[in-house]
């Protein structure tokens, strides 16, 4: 996970522009996404105890900060949803079987005694099957298409139930 600080470090052979963060600031944003608390997000981003408070609280109407903080959450939201080519690539494995799950399988100790214990098998045939229809379904197999010759004229009744 990038934070501020990285991508500001990441700026190689520019020179910082005058509206960037710096690296307090830039630890504040990514204390604050994480904790949602500008006074505990101060002091860990290196502001002294007795101002952090109100550091906090300046900080917090600072648009610079402001702007920071939306593209991060942004950015993060980004990284968290599947793109569809991910969710179709994840689809296609449990398919082939390419992937594998736990599951609890209660394993004979002797004497008529059983232990459940997980054990990473391959996903079963029911599950390849679903993930098949649903590849299916995407693609478009499944739907019925016919055909309707509308050559000539369709007559329109309306009535007046007045």
């Amino acid at each position: 996970m990038l934070g501020v600080i990285d991508m500001i470090k990441g700026i190689k052979g520019k020179e910082r522009k005058r509206e960037e963060l710096n690296t307090r600031q830039a630890l504040f944003v990514d204390y604050y996404i994480q904790t949602g608390n500008a006074t505990e997000s101060a002091k860990k981003a290196g502001y002294s105890e007795r101002s952090a408070m109100a550091i906090g609280c300046e900080l917090l109407r600072n648009a610079k900060i402001q702007a920071a903080i939306a593209t991060r959450l942004k950015q993060l939201e980004s990284e968290r949803i599947a793109e569809d080519k991910e969710i179709l690539e994840y689809i296609t494995a449990v398919m082939r079987g390419e992937t594998t799950e736990e599951v609890v399988m209660n394993i004979g100790t002797g004497k008529g005694y059983t232990k459940a214990e997980k054990v990473t098998s391959k996903v079963s045939a029911k599950e390849r099957l679903k993930a098949a229809e649903m590849l299916a379904k995407v693609r478009g197999m499944f739907i019925t298409r016919q055909e309707i010759d509308l050559q000539g004229s369709i007559p329109v009744v309306i009535r007046d139930d007045f």
